[in-house]
């Protein structure tokens, strides 16, 4: 019975979006079913059932694909801590010269 819940999409039970969450599944639950599961055990049911996480099909219409390729190239190098060089060290806690 809660495949055919989760199958009439999430705007028919009240949420704005098509897009179902553990916890909007929870809410789901408690309504329909007057039961609380864990949100650790939706996850594991809906694996059981080959369902998964959503993920929007369509991007963002305010993506501006130009300006997020310059803002990668330009912009994140400067923001990135710089790594650290790796250095030859002994993985001895005692250093050689003490033995």
């Amino acid at each position: 019975m809660l495949e055919e819940e989760l199958a009439k999409g999430p705007v028919a039970h009240g949420w704005q979006d098509q897009t179902w969450t553990l916890k909007r599944i929870k809410v789901l639950i408690g309504r329909r079913f007057h039961k609380t599961i864990t949100l650790s055990t939706i996850a594991q049911m809906l694996r059981r059932h080959v369902w998964s996480h959503q993920v929007p099909a369509k991007r963002a219409l305010e993506r501006d694909e130009d300006k997020m390729t310059g803002w990668v190239k330009d912009t994140w190098p400067q923001v990135e801590a710089p790594r650290r060089r790796s250095t030859p060290s002994s993985s001895s806690k005692t250093s050689p010269g003490s033995r």
